[in-house]
């Protein structure tokens, strides 16, 4: 069972639109009335059906099944497509811009997927990303407890950076902003936990974490959640997470024009 097959069973439980995260992509893709947007990569739908809501003409395409079934559910109006980000079911310029969500590291070809992209993208057309980079996940507190987990989540972005694949697939880097998580982040993902580290002890907040659901010694993620338990009874917790902290953001909007 692939991945998101496996893990979108109970994703919505911690995983939501974020109102701050939605309105900076709304900001940087700057949709036109009437012009037709793209969701890669869109999961359960959450951001898609919340862009819809504010009035963007926007379709999801997702290569998760149980994903695509459970934003169906949550939205029969909106447009969902089952397909693989390398070969998009789309004509070329279709859309006005696209959106994606940590997505990125789960391309087996991240250069390959953002030409497909830039293929469907009428002429100057915005893509807009939300991730985070190489250098924002070195400064995890998350790596003092689960090393080769955070490794393995982090491998694809030190093998080739989301900026370095864009450029080769043809697209010009046109804003870049750094987001630093909030205390009121809605979106469960990776670092969400930042200032709340008792959220890992809780296998329901993993398990809807790629980095976790994947992680290929679970006696690691074990371990680290014993050894953070204990941190966190016996206050030493705040100490580890100063070690970590610095002041470039912890996820990076990426803005991008063909």
């Amino acid at each position: 069972m692939a991945l998101y097959d496996r893990i979108g069973i109970g994703y919505d439980a911690t995983r939501r639109a974020d109102p701050y995260l939605l309105s900076r992509l709304l900001h940087h893709l700057a949709p036109r009335y009437g012009a037709r947007y793209l969701d890669v990569g869109c999961g359960t739908g959450n951001y898609t059906i919340a862009m819809r809501e504010a009035g963007v003409a926007i379709c999801g395409v997702d290569l998760s099944a149980t994903m695509l079934a459970r934003a169906r559910e949550k939205s029969r109006a909106a447009a969902w497509l089952n397909g693989n980000v390398l070969a998009l079911p789309f004509r070329d310029a279709s859309f006005a811009g696209a959106t994606m969500t940590f997505v990125h590291h789960h391309l087996s070809d991240p250069v390959a997927g953002f030409r497909e992209i830039r293929r469907v993208l009428a002429p100057g057309g915005r893509f807009v990303l939300l991730n985070g980079t190489l250098e924002q996940f070195q400064h995890y507190w998350l790596l003092e407890y689960f090393p080769r987990a955070m490794e393995q989540a982090f491998a694809p972005y030190a093998r080739l950076a989301t900026d370095d694949a864009l450029a080769a697939a043809g697209f010009s880097i046109i804003a870049a902003e750094p987001y630093e998580v909030a205390d009121d982040l809605t979106d469960w993902f990776l670092y969400r936990g930042k200032h709340k580290p008792e959220l890992y002890l809780d296998p329901r907040v993993r398990a809807a974490i790629s980095a976790f659901a994947c992680a290929q010694d679970k006696d690691e993620i074990a371990r680290g959640v014993e050894r953070l338990a204990a941190d966190i009874r016996r206050g030493r917790i705040a100490s580890m997470m100063r070690q970590y902290a610095w002041e470039g953001g912890d996820y990076m909007f990426t803005v991008a024009a063909g």
